[in-house]
């Protein structure tokens, strides 16, 4: 038999995210569940997507079949254009980022530090990824980040720590963070509990986080 599922599903967390990015915004999505933020934005609401190798417009997934192999992201995945897109030199897609054009970031992690910290490209093992990528511009140069990832790593053990022990991809950057089971915000005193998933408590959330952690009128 099966344990019942704590919390919200990916597109949930995504679904959630999608709610708090402002009408009008120019965002740039991380590759794996940030990906999913534009399948949720709220009817009505104008989101522009950038991405970092070169595609100010992003649309949709395209159809199965209607792929255009030469108009990709920065994951490699196939996408769409929107009426008014456009397209420029990688060097000029840095440039929006790093003069702060860009409103919003959605990234994943593997560790967020109660300070800001993020750590989301390297675990310093040998065998890890090679490079940071974009992530290190991004997170200096988009004026708000934002991080959708899993409360606990696959063997159960924290992502939101005391300080992070990856290599870090920027510090006193995040935000506000988006996981299974709650949606917190970074404040100088700890992670702030803004909203619980369905039939999550504080106490739940906080024997699975290893940096301090504050209720919401805290």
């Amino acid at each position: 038999m099966t344990a019942d599922i704590i919390g919200w599903n990916r597109d949930e967390m995504a679904k959630r995210a999608a709610l708090d990015i402002p009408d009008g915004s120019y965002v740039n999505l991380g590759i794996g569940i940030p990906e999913k933020v534009a399948q949720h934005v709220p009817e009505g609401r104008e989101v522009i997507y950038h991405t970092e190798n070169g595609l100010l417009g992003m649309g949709p997934v395209p159809a199965s079949g209607g792929e255009d192999p030469e108009l990709i992201n920065a994951g490699k995945k196939a996408v769409t254009t929107i009426p008014g897109a456009a397209f420029f030199h990688h060097a000029d897609s840095f440039a929006m980022i790093r003069g702060q054009h860009i409103d919003v970031c959605v990234l994943g992690a593997m560790q967020i530090s109660e300070q800001g910290d993020l750590a989301n490209w390297s675990t310093g093992e040998p065998d890890a990824i090679p490079a940071v990528g974009g992530a290190m511009d991004l997170v200096a140069g988009v004026k708000t980040i934002y991080v959708i990832t899993q409360h606990c790593t696959t063997d159960g053990g924290p992502k939101l720590v005391e300080s992070c022990t990856y290599p870090l991809t920027g510090k006193n950057v995040v935000d506000r963070i988006y996981t299974d089971l709650a949606v917190l915000d970074v404040t100088p005193a700890g992670f702030k509990v803004l909203e619980l998933a369905p039939g999550v408590s504080f106490d739940y959330v906080q024997q699975r986080t290893a940096g301090k952690l504050l209720p919401a009128k805290g």
